[in-house]
């Protein structure tokens, strides 16, 4: 089973509260996108947001320029069927953030919340920074979180990554600038909790030539 497949059928199976990495509002993520955004026009790009209500607190504050991407088109139908019309202004993308190339310098703000810690292979996480470089507006912000050091090692059956600050910092290089990082204890849906970590970094400059 490919990539693409798994998540359709954990999609087509599960409802968005019935997976581990469930949670109503992702508070976290909301407060570094305010902290990242210089105003309502904000171009932002949510990566796996999938059936998450991020995009719906987004479009609830006010937010024109929202995106949101998954491997997904189940995920995605989710989102869509819930928001009803206020979702007619969302930009969705039925995509694989490692393959192909996204539109250049289009995006003010990247947010990551459980993607990354999914890509074991290290061409898969090479390729997922070349997209970030490429899509982000130079100046532009990422925001990636993934399990912590003492998060759990699978994920929906999957093999997992897991990574201090400074570990997921040097999987993107020296073309973005750490400016926070921070832990969070996520309860799951089902009693238990995993440990998050979040990094909040600036692109300084453009991807680099190749």
């Amino acid at each position: 089973m490919d990539t693409e497949e798994h998540w359709e059928r954990v999609y087509g199976t599960k409802a968005p509260d019935q997976v581990s990495w469930f949670r109503p509002h992702l508070e976290t993520s909301l407060a570094l996108i305010e902290r990242a955004a210089g105003g309502r026009m904000t171009s932002i790009i949510d990566v796996g947001g999938g059936a998450s209500s991020l995009v719906d607190d987004l479009i609830a504050r006010g937010y024109t320029d929202v995106t949101v991407l998954d491997i997904s088109q189940a995920a995605l139908a989710m989102a869509k069927q819930r928001l009803g019309k206020a979702g007619k202004s969302v930009h969705w993308l039925h995509a694989d953030v490692t393959r192909g190339d996204l539109p250049a310098q289009s995006f003010d703000v990247w947010h990551d919340r459980a993607v990354f810690h999914f890509l074991t292979q290290p061409e898969q996480r090479i390729a997922y920074v070349q997209n970030v470089a490429r899509a982000v507006k130079p100046g532009g912000h990422v925001i990636v979180s993934t399990f912590g050091p003492e998060g759990p090692d699978k994920c929906s059956g999957l093999d997992v990554m897991r990574y201090d600050a400074d570990a997921l910092h040097d999987e993107f290089g020296g073309r973005f600038r750490l400016a926070d990082s921070s832990k969070e204890l996520h309860d799951t849906p089902f009693g238990t909790t995993q440990q998050f970590l979040y990094c909040y970094c600036r692109l300084e400059h453009g991807p680099v030539a190749q």
